[in-house]
């Protein structure tokens, strides 16, 4: 799997990730991330809920990459390689699954899921660190995180990265540098591969052209700026759309809601 985040410092899993004891279903972690820190690439064999309190993350698995914020956390089933890095300061919020217990038994891989209210409070009493619950109640208010984490909706939010290394490396350098604007010539020459051939590969790979996959990794990002209280007009702006117009529509198209809407959840 590509590292997407190159330079950045590489932090060790939790330890609770590891520990296997059916009579503890739920353990937590809380960490804080610095702004572009990282993980080592690593599983385990504890399934995982992983919520930004504040701030965005990025997570990769073997072809995908996900942004997530404070709306929505991912569930890792246990034994999937991934890597999660930090796009700004994050408040980490971590639930560990112990394997006795069925979660989403329909899902494979790794899935987006929409935060609920209740779910949030929940992660937040068991990583609380001031008044630490007693052994028994961590262990009723973790079996109560099971039935609500089983619920929550799932959100098709991510994008592909592929397989071949010359369209990973293109993606590696686009998901490091959010910001840079360089053409899909530029690109191509970075990846060491021609334009063809990396038009080919987006096709072949991600079933998206170059455009149309920029354009979703673009409202992509856009998410975690409005969650962090940025106007429509000033993203707009930012992504280089021609009128915050065809952004709002661009938006609702791919996600299904306009960006007042998604803003209003966080």
């Amino acid at each position: 799997m590509t590292n997407y985040i190159l330079d950045a410092t590489r932090l060790p899993p939790s330890e609770m990730a590891y520990i296997i004891d059916p009579e503890q279903p739920v353990l937590s972690h809380g960490r804080n991330m610095r702004a572009e820190e990282g993980m080592v690439v690593h599983d385990h064999p504890r399934g995982q809920l992983l919520w930004s309190e504040e701030g965005i993350l990025r997570v990769s698995g073997e072809e995908t990459v996900w942004v997530v914020s404070s709306t929505h956390a991912l569930w890792i089933p246990g034994g999937i390689t991934h890597q999660v890095s930090s796009e700004t300061e994050t408040k980490i919020r971590n639930l560990y699954i112990d394997p006795f217990y069925p979660v989403r038994k329909h899902e494979k891989n790794i899935a987006m899921l929409t935060m609920t209210p209740l779910m949030q409070e929940i992660i937040l009493r068991l990583t609380e660190q001031k008044n630490p619950l007693t052994e028994q109640r961590v262990k009723h208010l973790g079996l109560v995180a099971i039935d609500e984490l089983d619920i929550l909706e799932r959100s098709d939010v991510y994008i592909h990265s592929g397989k071949d290394p010359r369209l990973q490396r293109l993606v590696s350098y686009m998901v490091q540098h959010p910001q840079h604007n360089l053409s899909l010539d530029d690109l191509s020459r970075l990846a060491g591969a021609s334009v063809r051939t990396m038009e080919r590969l987006f096709k072949a790979e991600t079933g998206m052209t170059y455009r149309q996959w920029r354009s979703r990794f673009k409202l992509m990002n856009a998410l975690g700026q409005l969650n962090g209280g940025e106007s429509s007009t000033a993203v707009a702006h930012q992504l280089g759309y021609k009128s915050v117009s065809s952004f709002i529509h661009a938006f609702k198209m791919q996600f299904g809601f306009t960006p007042q809407a998604y803003a209003g959840r966080s």
